[in-house]
Protein backbone atom coordinates (compact mmCIF):
# COMPACT_ATOMS: atom_id res chain seq x y z
CA UNK A 1 0.00 0.00 0.00
CA UNK A 2 3.08 1.90 0.27
CA UNK A 3 3.23 5.13 -2.53
CA UNK A 4 6.33 5.28 -3.93
CA UNK A 5 8.17 5.92 -6.82
CA UNK A 6 8.35 7.69 -9.59
CA UNK A 7 4.61 7.72 -10.30
CA UNK A 8 4.31 8.94 -6.38
CA UNK A 9 6.65 11.74 -7.08
CA UNK A 10 4.92 12.93 -10.97
CA UNK A 11 1.34 13.20 -9.05
CA UNK A 12 2.43 15.12 -6.07
CA UNK A 13 4.26 17.41 -8.88
CA UNK A 14 1.03 17.89 -10.45
CA UNK A 15 -1.10 18.13 -7.43
CA UNK A 16 1.58 21.11 -6.65
CA UNK A 17 2.57 22.59 -9.65
CA UNK A 18 6.30 21.77 -8.77
CA UNK A 19 8.50 20.17 -11.42
CA UNK A 20 11.07 20.68 -8.73
CA UNK A 21 9.18 18.42 -6.16
CA UNK A 22 9.02 15.70 -8.97
CA UNK A 23 12.39 15.00 -8.32
CA UNK A 24 12.87 15.88 -4.31
CA UNK A 25 9.35 13.68 -3.40
CA UNK A 26 11.42 10.12 -2.74
CA UNK A 27 13.88 11.30 -0.58
CA UNK A 28 16.56 8.03 0.09
CA UNK A 29 14.73 5.27 -0.03
CA UNK A 30 13.59 2.38 2.31
CA UNK A 31 13.67 5.47 5.12
CA UNK A 32 12.06 4.09 8.15
CA UNK A 33 8.94 6.16 9.08
CA UNK A 34 7.61 5.25 12.33
CA UNK A 35 4.08 6.72 12.46
CA UNK A 36 3.49 4.36 9.12
CA UNK A 37 4.19 1.32 10.92
CA UNK A 38 1.87 2.62 13.97
CA UNK A 39 -0.88 3.64 11.94
CA UNK A 40 -1.29 0.44 9.57
CA UNK A 41 -0.86 -1.21 12.83
CA UNK A 42 -3.93 0.31 14.45
CA UNK A 43 -5.55 -0.31 11.19
CA UNK A 44 -5.00 -3.65 11.75
CA UNK A 45 -5.81 -4.07 15.01
CA UNK A 46 -9.70 -2.06 14.36
CA UNK A 47 -10.15 -5.01 11.56
CA UNK A 48 -9.41 -7.67 13.64
CA UNK A 49 -11.31 -5.70 16.63
CA UNK A 50 -14.83 -7.29 15.72
CA UNK A 51 -13.90 -10.45 14.74
CA UNK A 52 -12.50 -10.97 18.14
CA UNK A 53 -15.36 -9.26 19.93
CA UNK A 54 -17.14 -12.15 18.16
CA UNK A 55 -14.85 -15.29 18.96
CA UNK A 56 -15.98 -13.89 22.31
CA UNK A 57 -19.24 -13.91 21.99
CA UNK A 58 -20.30 -10.05 22.47
CA UNK A 59 -23.62 -9.37 22.14
CA UNK A 60 -24.74 -7.19 19.14
CA UNK A 61 -21.59 -7.90 17.39
CA UNK A 62 -21.94 -10.46 14.23
CA UNK A 63 -20.26 -9.65 11.31
CA UNK A 64 -20.59 -11.48 7.94
CA UNK A 65 -17.34 -11.64 5.06
CA UNK A 66 -18.90 -8.77 3.44
CA UNK A 67 -18.53 -6.25 6.09
CA UNK A 68 -15.01 -6.97 6.87
CA UNK A 69 -14.33 -6.58 3.51
CA UNK A 70 -16.26 -3.29 3.40
CA UNK A 71 -14.66 -1.92 6.82
CA UNK A 72 -11.29 -3.70 5.09
CA UNK A 73 -11.97 -1.15 2.36
CA UNK A 74 -12.30 2.15 4.19
CA UNK A 75 -9.47 1.52 6.05
CA UNK A 76 -7.45 0.94 3.51
CA UNK A 77 -8.62 4.03 1.63
CA UNK A 78 -8.31 6.16 4.53
CA UNK A 79 -5.00 5.08 5.44
CA UNK A 80 -3.71 5.38 1.61
CA UNK A 81 -4.97 8.59 1.12
CA UNK A 82 -3.55 9.99 4.03
CA UNK A 83 0.00 8.57 3.32
CA UNK A 84 -0.36 10.63 -0.14
CA UNK A 85 -1.12 13.40 1.83
CA UNK A 86 2.13 13.30 3.77
CA UNK A 87 4.34 12.66 0.74
CA UNK A 88 2.28 15.98 -1.17
CA UNK A 89 3.44 18.17 1.68
CA UNK A 90 5.47 18.44 4.65
CA UNK A 91 3.44 21.32 6.06
CA UNK A 92 2.19 20.19 9.69
CA UNK A 93 -0.94 21.74 9.01
CA UNK A 94 -1.77 20.35 5.53
CA UNK A 95 -1.63 17.10 7.20
CA UNK A 96 -3.29 17.66 10.19
CA UNK A 97 -5.90 19.13 8.00
CA UNK A 98 -5.81 15.94 5.74
CA UNK A 99 -5.75 13.82 8.60
CA UNK A 100 -8.83 15.63 10.29
CA UNK A 101 -10.95 15.60 7.03
CA UNK A 102 -10.26 11.64 6.40
CA UNK A 103 -11.24 11.01 9.76
CA UNK A 104 -14.51 12.39 9.79
CA UNK A 105 -14.98 10.94 5.84
CA UNK A 106 -14.52 7.50 7.92
CA UNK A 107 -16.89 8.30 10.86
CA UNK A 108 -19.63 9.92 8.43
CA UNK A 109 -19.69 6.26 5.96
CA UNK A 110 -19.69 4.23 8.65
CA UNK A 111 -22.10 5.46 11.06
CA UNK A 112 -24.52 6.10 7.59
CA UNK A 113 -24.08 2.38 6.54
CA UNK A 114 -24.45 0.87 10.21
CA UNK A 115 -27.33 2.71 12.08
CA UNK A 116 -27.93 5.46 9.63
CA UNK A 117 -28.00 9.22 10.00
CA UNK A 118 -31.51 10.55 9.88
CA UNK A 119 -33.81 7.31 11.36
CA UNK A 120 -32.34 4.37 10.19
CA UNK A 121 -29.66 2.92 7.70
CA UNK A 122 -32.92 2.05 5.81
CA UNK A 123 -34.01 5.77 5.30
CA UNK A 124 -32.76 6.06 1.48
CA UNK A 125 -32.62 9.75 2.20
CA UNK A 126 -29.43 9.19 4.03
CA UNK A 127 -27.95 8.54 0.51
CA UNK A 128 -27.48 12.57 0.44
CA UNK A 129 -24.78 12.31 3.04
CA UNK A 130 -22.41 10.21 0.62
CA UNK A 131 -23.51 13.11 -1.69
CA UNK A 132 -21.92 15.56 0.43
CA UNK A 133 -18.59 13.43 0.61
CA UNK A 134 -18.47 13.07 -2.65
CA UNK A 135 -19.02 16.87 -3.67
CA UNK A 136 -15.79 17.46 -1.40
CA UNK A 137 -13.68 14.65 -2.88
CA UNK A 138 -14.66 16.77 -6.25
CA UNK A 139 -13.43 19.87 -5.03
CA UNK A 140 -10.28 18.99 -3.41
CA UNK A 141 -9.89 16.83 -7.14
CA UNK A 142 -10.64 20.16 -8.97
CA UNK A 143 -8.27 22.51 -6.75
CA UNK A 144 -5.46 19.75 -7.42
CA UNK A 145 -5.23 18.97 -3.04
CA UNK A 146 -3.58 22.54 -3.13
CA UNK A 147 -3.98 23.76 0.71
CA UNK A 148 -6.53 26.98 -0.42
CA UNK A 149 -8.58 24.53 -2.84
CA UNK A 150 -8.89 21.84 0.22
CA UNK A 151 -10.16 24.45 2.52
CA UNK A 152 -12.59 25.65 0.42
CA UNK A 153 -13.51 21.76 -0.20
CA UNK A 154 -13.83 21.04 3.69
CA UNK A 155 -16.23 24.03 4.22
CA UNK A 156 -17.89 22.88 0.82
CA UNK A 157 -18.70 19.31 2.62
CA UNK A 158 -19.41 20.99 6.29
CA UNK A 159 -22.25 22.98 4.41
CA UNK A 160 -23.45 20.15 2.21
CA UNK A 161 -23.72 17.80 5.15
CA UNK A 162 -26.20 20.28 7.12
CA UNK A 163 -28.38 20.19 3.48
CA UNK A 164 -28.16 16.82 3.21
CA UNK A 165 -29.48 16.89 7.08
CA UNK A 166 -31.87 19.20 6.59
CA UNK A 167 -33.36 17.73 3.61
CA UNK A 168 -33.45 14.10 5.11
CA UNK A 169 -35.56 14.91 8.17
CA UNK A 170 -38.14 16.88 6.14
CA UNK A 171 -38.39 14.20 4.24
CA UNK A 172 -38.81 11.72 6.67
CA UNK A 173 -41.21 13.38 9.03
CA UNK A 174 -42.81 9.91 10.22
CA UNK A 175 -39.41 9.34 12.06
CA UNK A 176 -39.03 13.17 14.15
CA UNK A 177 -38.25 11.70 17.99
CA UNK A 178 -36.09 11.34 20.38
CA UNK A 179 -33.45 10.86 18.61
CA UNK A 180 -33.84 14.37 16.81
CA UNK A 181 -31.73 16.57 18.88
CA UNK A 182 -28.90 13.29 18.57
CA UNK A 183 -29.26 13.29 14.85
CA UNK A 184 -28.96 17.05 14.89
CA UNK A 185 -25.66 17.80 17.10
CA UNK A 186 -24.23 14.63 15.55
CA UNK A 187 -24.24 15.90 11.97
CA UNK A 188 -23.51 19.35 13.58
CA UNK A 189 -20.15 18.00 14.92
CA UNK A 190 -19.26 16.08 11.52
CA UNK A 191 -19.41 19.40 10.07
CA UNK A 192 -17.53 21.23 12.51
CA UNK A 193 -14.78 18.84 11.89
CA UNK A 194 -14.47 19.47 8.62
CA UNK A 195 -14.69 23.15 9.61
CA UNK A 196 -11.67 22.66 11.57
CA UNK A 197 -9.73 20.64 8.57
CA UNK A 198 -10.42 23.92 6.50
CA UNK A 199 -9.00 25.84 9.19
CA UNK A 200 -5.73 23.81 8.89
CA UNK A 201 -5.50 24.23 5.33
CA UNK A 202 -5.95 27.87 5.63
CA UNK A 203 -3.25 27.81 8.05
CA UNK A 204 -1.20 25.76 5.76
CA UNK A 205 -1.68 27.96 2.73
CA UNK A 206 -0.81 30.82 4.77
CA UNK A 207 2.85 29.02 5.19
CA UNK A 208 3.26 28.37 1.71
CA UNK A 209 2.29 32.24 1.16
CA UNK A 210 5.21 33.12 3.77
Amino acid sequence: MTLTGTGCRVLAAIMHGDRDMASNAGGQPGAGVPWRIVGWGFAVALLLLPFAAMQAGADGVDWSLGDFVVFGVMLGTVGGAFELAVRVSGNWAYRGGAGLGLLVAFLVVWVNLAVGIVGSEHNPWNQLFFVALLIGLAGACITRFRARGMSVAMLTTAGALMAAYGVARINRPEEFGAHLLVELVGTSIFALLFAGSAALFRKAARGQIS
